[in-house]
């Protein structure tokens, strides 16, 4: 991440929201013009990594929905959330930020008592974390409290800023913090998979840990940044990712989907959109996916392509 952009996300409280946006929606059309090359799709990423067996079942590719809850609008419609994906079949994680806003104990523990899961979204929305590596092992003691806490086992960096040899200080089994290709990231190195990849111990102890990227566009990006009114683009990706026998792992905010059906604001899209996205995989994909939670993904990752490197 280079110093402007550190600065940029550093001092982001301050700039009124609306301004935010407006700046970043033209960064983003430069931005997308550089690297069409490379987004939504990068070719180089789905080759299959070495020692590939397939997934469970049998399946054609594997399905992981994930969510990250900024902020406490996006809180306040984790139950809605949850409510629509439960009526079409499908189960997903929720990554809160700690200390950004009030966690209620009981939505937390609905989503757990429905088969959902529960991770830790670092404890500001914000870059500190990762200013430098005192700071990360400073707050890495206060991540391992929630994780404990909430009995969670994943986590996911504010902004998607990722160091894989720091993570080792946290409690975890995986970590959510990279993609496959996404140049609108203030850390925007892809690692150019479509399939998790497993984090070996760092020798000190530490245990390894599995990496899930994310493989389909982050729904911000394209609904609110770039402004797209289908989805198309999810599905162009998703039908990509399918192709090459890989992980669609999606990341959607509650905070930015409109649950009221009536004009969204500058920083919403309609909740139908994600809705839209679920039914074309339930209709095209009946059955040819494997559908875990991020924890059972890292489970089976780590299991069959973890070992070797632990014990190597």
């Amino acid at each position: 991440m280079n110093s402007l952009v550190r600065k940029y996300y550093c001092m982001k409280p301050l700039i009124p929201r609306r301004l935010q946006i407006m700046v970043r929606r033209w960064v983003a059309k430069k931005i997308r013009l550089a690297h069409a090359r490379i987004w939504p799709i990068d070719p180089n990423a789905g080759a299959t990594p070495p020692g590939w067996e397939g997934w469970p079942e049998g399946k054609r590719f594997a399905l992981v929905l994930t969510h990250d809850v900024d902020t406490q609008r996006g809180h306040d419609r984790c139950s809605q959330l949850m409510e629509l994906e439960q009526k079409l079949g499908f189960r997903s994680s929720f990554n809160f930020v700690a200390e950004e806003y009030a966690v209620a104990e009981g939505v937390r523990r609905h989503l757990i008592r429905e088969g959902f899961e529960v991770g830790v979204h670092g404890i500001k929305h914000d870059c500190s974390i990762f200013s430098d590596h005192g700071e990360f092992m400073r707050q890495s003691v206060h991540v391992n409290r929630y994780l404990s806490a909430w009995e969670a086992v994943g986590f996911r960096s504010p902004c998607m800023y990722h160091n894989l040899p720091l993570m080792h200080a946290l409690n975890i089994t995986y970590d959510a913090s990279t993609f496959d290709t996404d140049p609108f990231e203030p850390q925007p190195d892809g690692f150019s998979t479509i399939f998790p990849f497993f984090v070996p111990g760092n020798g000190n102890g530490a245990k390894g840990y599995a990496e899930l990227p994310y493989t389909l566009p982050q729904d911000f990006t394209l609904f609110i940044l770039l402004k797209e009114q289908t989805v198309a683009i999810w599905k162009r990706k998703l039908d990509w990712v399918v192709e090459n026998g890989g992980m669609a792992l999606l990341i959607t905010h509650p905070d930015y989907m409109d649950f009221n059906g009536g004009p969204a604001s500058y920083d919403e899209y309609p909740v139908r959109l994600y809705e839209e996205l679920l039914t074309y995989i339930t209709e095209r994909y009946h059955e040819q996916y494997w559908h875990p939670l991020p924890r059972e993904m890292a489970r089976f990752w780590s299991g069959r392509y973890g070992v070797s490197h632990e014990t190597g």
